[in-house]
């Protein structure tokens, strides 16, 4: 009875979370748009981050909670999970192309702010400083985006993309949304880990790999059904643009925030494991998609190089766990 408490604490809490995250971005995008924001300035902003909602605010309840493990776990685990599942699947059925300028220079920033990540845990800690260093990283990337966005000249895919997709409602029906919608990410989030951590005291299973496996993929819900729809719409730069901007997000906020909470020590299998994981498959997706000489493409063999690599890792990852 105790197992079927959790189970539905964790099913009822990713649902109303999922819905929550979506309310949140359509409110706060229309709320944009109502107060004259460029439709390229909320795509690659609200939109962009704003489907990092859900980790942002289950990895801040887990570290108040005393649960640090999952924040980590949920950070890099979604970022895996976006690359490897979210973009793998979406490849297989449907090949992305990138046609957008703004996205080409994200992949190489998003790979430098890894570097960066990756220098700040290689003692295994992430002390408050760390955390501060992360949340200026993603201050100076909001700002260059903006900037990027309002300098740029010519035709530029993404923003005739985002304009179709950005809500036009009205400003108060908009504040409306979005108000509800982070009341719902504050109340499923901590149901949600109520839930997670009981099923993880349940099977003795610690904090990082429950914040790997099942709270990295509820989360990354949001990003799955986006890149999915941009895809039978035939808007790929969406797709990509919100994982780009997703994963940078969870980088940056998503881990620097719960450090400035409290100071988080780290697994060894975090940097071995988890974090070269994330590493590769974001170092596959720069191959594929940036377009050196042409055009970027993700095809649909390439997306199954994702997708399996994925696969592979949830496959070490759950025969580790039960390794006594």
């Amino acid at each position: 009875m105790q197992l079927l408490i959790y189970s539905l604490a964790i099913v009822g809490g990713f649902a109303v979370l999922v819905w929550g995250a979506d309310r949140f971005v359509h409110g706060a995008a229309g709320t944009a748009r109502n107060l004259g924001v460029s439709s390229l300035i909320i795509g690659l902003t609200i939109v962009g981050f704003g489907t990092s909602a859900p980790e942002i605010l289950v990895s801040v309840t887990a570290t108040i909670n005393g649960n640090p493990g999952i924040a980590v776990g949920n950070a890099i685990g979604s970022n895996i999970a976006n690359v490897g599942l979210v973009l793998g699947a979406t490849a297989l059925f449907f090949p992305l192309v990138v046609g957008s300028d703004t996205l080409k220079r994200e992949f190489p920033i998003m790979l430098v702010m890894m570097g960066v990540a990756l220098f700040l845990i290689l003692d295994y800690e992430l002390s408050r400083y760390d955390g501060v260093i992360l949340l200026s990283g993603i201050v100076a990337f909001t700002f260059w985006l903006i900037r990027t966005a309002k300098t740029k000249h010519g035709y530029e895919p993404l923003s005739h993309e985002y304009d179709s997709e950005i809500p036009r409602i009205p400003l108060n029906t908009a504040l409306g949304w979005t108000f509800l919608g982070l009341v719902l990410l504050l109340i499923s989030s901590q149901v949600l880990i109520y839930g997670a951590v009981g099923v993880a005291k349940y099977f003795g299973l610690s904090d990082l790999v429950i914040g790997l496996t099942i709270i990295a993929i509820g989360t990354s819900l949001p990003e799955l059904a986006t890149s999915i729809m941009s895809a039978v719409k035939k808007e790929p730069d969406i797709a990509i643009g919100n994982i780009i901007g997703s994963n940078m997000f969870n980088l940056l906020a998503v881990l620097g925030i719960p450090a400035v909470i409290a100071p988080i020590s780290l697994e060894a299998h975090v940097l071995t494991r988890d974090y070269a994981t994330m590493l590769g498959l974001s170092v596959l997706l720069f191959i594929f998609a940036y377009g050196f000489k042409a055009q970027g493409r993700i095809n649909r063999f390439e997306g199954g190089i994702l997708l399996s690599s994925y696969f592979a890792y949830m496959t070490y990852l759950y025969f580790s766990a039960i390794q006594p």
